[in-house]
């Protein structure tokens, strides 16, 4: 579970860097993004090769190919090439004038979106669960944008002067992630309670399902308003405080998430 929240935040993080301007943004943010990205993908790899993913194979004595032994090899194949990828664009970023940031935040970002992929669990011994893997990008996308807001309001602190378009654009991406993440827990919720009434699951299920929502949707949903109203104003610190808070609920609402996933078996 913690390779792959760190998986999740890594590619979060890095891929949320596409939807802003670098130009009126001081090279700091950026530095900070990649080494927060390399210190995420390092602990990452630490867990995956002590604590490796399960997966679902065919027996190789059956003399069917074993799925499961070459997702894995591509997994740590991808892990290699992203933590090298992610190192170099810190040199990059922190280089006068940053040649090639952009290409490298791309180029970081196709990385980790396959390390993502790779480190997802198989349905079955033939079949990628695609509904994780729609899990993951969705999550994913709702942390990296949420951590990258708030780094991105500490910019603020040190050039107050600067357009308040890139935090505008973030706390949008934001919005449109939490909808995703929103949709698909709803979808997912739909389904499983058809198969098993909420009357029917016992306290501690419905205990972390709640909190997984109220932390999760509702309270992200709240907070994220009050953010983009604050910024609207112009009032960057409160609205940097705000989104600490955002990232906080974010965090154990992923983290519940995931703890349902693994006692469930689906995506609520």
């Amino acid at each position: 579970m913690a390779a792959t929240f760190c998986l999740r935040l890594a590619f979060g993080m890095i891929a949320s860097l596409l939807v802003v301007d670098p130009a009126p943004i001081p090279p700091r943010f950026f530095r900070v993004q990649f080494l927060a990205t390399l210190g995420l993908l390092a602990v990452a790899a630490y867990f995956l090769w002590f604590h490796p993913l399960e997966r679902v194979s065919e027996m190789t004595d059956t003399g069917r190919f074993d799925h499961a032994a070459l997702w894995t090899q591509w997994t740590w194949i991808t892990v290699a090439a992203s933590i090298g990828i992610c190192f170099l664009g810190c040199i990059v970023w922190h280089i006068d004038q940053s040649p090639g940031g952009v290409a490298i935040i791309r180029l970081t970002t196709v990385a980790a979106a396959l390390v993502l992929f790779f480190a997802t669990p198989w349905k079955d011994a033939e079949r990628l669960d695609w509904w994780k893997v729609m899990d993951q990008f969705a999550s994913a996308a709702l942390l990296g944008t949420t951590t990258s807001a708030m780094l991105l309001g500490h910019s603020y602190l040190i050039s107050p002067a600067m357009t308040m378009a890139p935090l505008r654009r973030m706390l949008m991406a934001g919005t449109v992630a939490l909808a995703l993440r929103v949709a698909l827990a709803l979808w997912g919720l739909w389904l499983w309670t058809a198969e098993r009434p909420l009357a029917t699951l016992d306290v501690e299920t419905l205990l972390w399902l709640s909190a997984r929502w109220l932390l999760g949707i509702l309270a992200p949903l709240a907070l994220g308003w009050m953010a983009w109203e604050t910024a609207r104003i112009r009032s960057t610190q409160s609205a940097t405080g705000i989104l600490y808070v955002v990232v906080i609920v974010c965090f154990l609402g992923e983290l519940t998430s995931l703890l349902l996933l693994e006692k469930t078996g689906s995506v609520l």
